[in-house]
């Protein structure tokens, strides 16, 4: 079974999206900052990255919509210094965006990390 945890920061009051999007990276396991949800993903470049961590049997995810919030789609790129979207981390890291993780997948290394890291 699927477990996906969809998380609009825009409900969330008094608190910056710097500190929420620190709170989300350090509290899950993988964290997928994205353009729409799993169930309904809004790019191409998300639905990859939805579709690669489903192939790997990722059961439990945290999906962050980065359309619901104009300054969480901007802190991500800050906070990762890394400049589109999506982005995943995974314990924390930054691991990368849709094209790291493509070529992670064709060489099992996604594999390897995911097993490492007791996700998969």
């Amino acid at each position: 079974m699927m477990m996906i945890i969809n998380r609009f920061f825009s409900t969330i009051k008094n608190t910056s999206a710097r500190q929420l999007i620190e709170k989300t990276v350090k509290e899950n396991n993988i964290v997928v900052f994205m353009k729409g949800t799993p169930s309904q993903p809004m790019c191409g470049y998300s639905r990859a990255v939805c579709q690669i961590l489903d192939m790997n049997k990722v059961r439990v995810y945290e999906a962050v919509n980065v359309l619901e919030d104009e300054q969480v789609r901007e802190e991500i790129k800050a906070f990762s210094n890394w400049p589109t979207i999506p982005q995943v981390f995974v314990k924390g890291a930054f691991i990368g965006g849709c094209d790291i993780l493509v070529d992670m997948n064709k060489t099992g290394e996604l594999q390897k990390l995911l097993a490492k890291e007791g996700i998969i």
